[in-house]
């Protein structure tokens, strides 16, 4: 059931995504340059995706387990540390410079993208590299 769900809601913000034109890289690239084509849609996007997403936490932070029944887990820690803003800083220059994050990545892999399969490929890496080098907290 749990599998299923995870699944059902993976489809669902991958049609979002796809929906939104924000797997489309220049898209992203585009909202980012100021000075250039400017293109204010993906601020449109991101409120709207905001708005919706406060009504189910709002809702879930009131209950122990999650509708597939397992317990929720919530961020313990709530300071920002270095090592928070060097992983913001590290994810907005990725996210800038290719104009891809993790969600759409994955979005681009379905469609058989090379960028897509380069994102992830480099994403991965990041992942391991971090999980090994990274002091644990």
């Amino acid at each position: 059931m749990k599998l299923i769900f995870s699944f059902l809601l993976g489809l669902l913000f991958g049609f979002g995504l796809i929906v939104a034109d924000m797997a489309n890289p220049s898209k992203v690239v585009n909202f980012l340059d100021l000075a250039g084509q400017w293109d204010p849609s993906l601020a449109f996007v991101m409120m709207g995706a905001i708005g919706i997403a406060c009504i189910p936490f709002y809702v879930l932070r009131r209950r122990a387990t999650s509708w597939s029944g397992e317990p929720m887990q919530w961020p313990l820690l709530k300071m920002i540390d270095r090592r928070l803003i060097l992983g913001s800083l590290l994810f907005g220059l990725g996210w800038g410079l290719a104009g891809i994050c993790p969600g759409p990545a994955l979005v681009l892999l379905g469609y058989g993208s090379a960028k897509g399969f380069a994102f992830v490929g480099a994403m991965l890496v990041g992942i391991i590299a971090c999980d090994r080098c990274a002091p644990k907290t």
